[in-house]
Order: structure tokens, then C-alpha cells, then sequence
């Protein structure tokens, strides 16, 4: 097990130097006059000199490189060129943010969708199943935008059962902050419900035909004995792939669903900095998006090493 996470932790390492250098060169090396683009088209070029200088951009390339790279490991990233204040208080208060609203939506998300996944594959081909299956094709289909959009007209402006905006006053309590999430993340969860529920169910079924199920099965185990110790170990490796995939784009990738609640997470951070050209806050930002796929796909990894030990032996080989 520690030989297959050390290579499983090598390789990751390797991604996120493989992912850094891409960003420093889309930020750096492509033609950008950062002082030019700060002060605008009509700054005194003496001006933007200056600036430049103070910025450390008029550097040769590989020696900024160099920086950049001592830049991530110390968790110093500058200052950004918009509000001029360090990035990383910034970056780290969206960072929470987003935390918070991905984890509540995956607290909604996952539990019910593998029930849902694990219901129909014990009842496939059934009413049950059909209408699962319908549901998670429909609930998939349809844009976080959309859903948000419908849930505040008809929840928080008709009903008003929820607040429409998702940030909750300074220093509320814990209830309070899940009530003002509660519509952002429901939905989100409506649309990553069908993902986690279609492939629960793939596998299921999958493993409720393999030959050591039936074998366990005619040895006069129960069903409850036979899902427990046999089935839904090797039933979800294909789900867990795909939760860690999903946490990954719920952090950083949730722009509209942040802009139509308007809750400054990750995703709003990155569109603003992305209209104001702030090139520090823009590769912070990249960099750690890049950090939680990393982490969410090595916990998959070795959560699945762990259900089914036989893929750590096979990749060994």
C-alpha cells in the first residue's frame, strides 16, 4: 500500500508541475505588457516601466519562472495587480467559501444518489428503475444556471422559503449559513444527482452478475450479507471515480451558479480576475483549483485501492 500511494503521489506531483509550467507560460511568456495593461493605453510610458519594474515582470523568463515556482511552495503569491493587497488572504477567503458550498452540496448529493443508484439496480427493469434512470437522465441534462434560476423565482421569490442570495450576514452561526447555501447547493446537487446515481447503478448491476455474487449467493447467504460483504465494495470504485471528478469542478467550476446567487467563491474570484487581467491572482487561483483535483483524485485512488486491493497489485506489476 505505501509503494502504490508514493507512485500515486509521484505522479501527482508531476501533474501539478506539468500544470504550473502551462499556466506560467499562458500568463508569462505569451505577448502581455502587464504595466501597459494596469495603467491603460494612455500611462506615460516611463510610468509603465516603472511598474513593471516594481512588478518584477520586465525579468527574464526563466528567472520568473524560478520565482514562481518559490513562489507556490512558500504560499507566497504575490500581490494582485488589481486591488494591490497580498493574493493570498483573498484567495484564501474564496477558498472557504467554495469549501463550504461544494461540501454542503456533496452532503446532499452523494448519500442520496448512491440509494437511488443501489434501489434501482436491485430492481432493474421495474417501474423503480425506469423512473430512477429518468430521473438522473433529466436531472443531468439540465444546466446549474437553469435550476438556480427556477429554484429562486418559485423558492426564494414566490414561496420565500429560502434567502435568494447565498452570502449569510458576518458572523452568522452554522444553521444560518446552511440555510443561506441550502438553494446554491440544492442546485447543484439536482444536477450531479443523475451522474453518481446512473454509475451507482452501472456498477451494481455489474457486480450482481459477476460469478463470485451468485457463488455467494447459492451458498445461502441473504441479500443484505451478500450486498454488504460482497457487492457494494466493488460496486462503487466506478462512483468514487467519479466524486472525485466532481469535486474538483464543484470547486472551481460552479461560475454561474456563484453569479446567479451572487457568492464570491472560487469561481467568481477567478471570472473577476480573469475580466481585470489580474495575472497573479488568475495563476494562484488556476494553481489551486489544480491542487484540489490533485487531492481529490489521490483520496480516490487510494480509497479504491482500499475497496478492492487487487488494482494495487495489478498496477504494482
Amino acid at each position: 500500500m505505501v509503494r502504490f500511494i508514493s507512485r500515486r503521489l509521484l505522479l501527482s506531483l508531476i501533474t501539478l508541475w506539468l500544470l504550473i509550467t502551462i499556466v506560467f507560460v499562458i500568463a508569462n511568456v505569451l505577448p502581455n505588457d502587464v504595466g501597459r495593461t494596469i495603467l491603460g493605453p494612455f500611462a506615460p510610458q516611463e510610468s509603465v516601466d516603472a511598474l513593471n519594474e516594481r512588478l518584477g515582470t520586465n525579468r527574464p523568463i526563466l528567472v520568473q519562472y524560478v520565482d514562481t515556482l518559490s513562489s507556490i511552495l512558500t504560499l507566497d503569491f504575490g500581490e494582485s495587480y488589481v486591488t494591490g493587497q497580498p493574493v493570498l488572504p483573498q484567495l484564501a477567503a474564496a477558498i472557504g467559501r467554495s469549501t463550504k458550498l461544494a461540501g454542503l452540496a456533496l452532503l446532499l448529493t452523494i448519500p442520496l444518489a448512491i440509494a437511488a443508484g443501489i434501489f434501482a439496480a436491485r430492481r432493474r427493469d421495474r417501474p423503480a428503475d425506469r423512473g430512477i434512470v429518468l430521473l438522473g437522465v433529466t436531472s443531468s441534462s439540465i444546466p446549474e444556471f437553469v435550476t438556480g434560476t427556477i429554484l429562486v423565482v418559485v423558492v426564494g421569490v414566490q414561496l420565500k422559503l429560502l434567502p435568494v442570495l447565498a452570502t449569510p450576514p458576518a458572523n452568522a452561526d452554522i444553521p444560518t449559513q446552511i440555510r443561506y447555501l441550502l438553494m446554491p447547493a440544492t442546485a447543484m446537487a439536482i444536477v450531479y444527482f443523475g451522474y453518481i446515481a446512473r454509475m451507482t447503478r452501472a456498477g451494481t448491476i455489474d457486480v450482481l452478475q459477476s460469478d463470485y455474487t451468485r457463488t455467494a449467493t447459492m451458498k445461502g447467504l441473504t441479500s443484505g450479507q451478500v450486498m454488504r460483504r460482497h457487492v457494494l465494495r466493488n460496486a462503487l470504485i466506478p462512483t468514487v471515480a467519479v466524486i472525485a471528478v466532481q469535486i474538483g469542478y464543484l470547486f472551481g467550476g460552479i461560475i454561474a451558479v456563484e453569479k446567479i446567487f451572487n457568492y464570491n467563491g472560487m469561481g467568481q474570484t477567478m471570472l473577476f480576475a480573469a475580466q481585470r487581467k489580474d495575472i497573479p491572482m488568475l495563476t494562484a487561483g488556476a494553481i489551486v483549483i489544480g491542487i484540489v483535483y490533485m487531492l481529490a483524485t489521490l483520496a480516490a485512488d487510494m480509497t479504491i485501492a482500499w475497496m478492492n486491493p487487487r488494482i494495487r497489485l495489478d498496477t504494482e506489476r
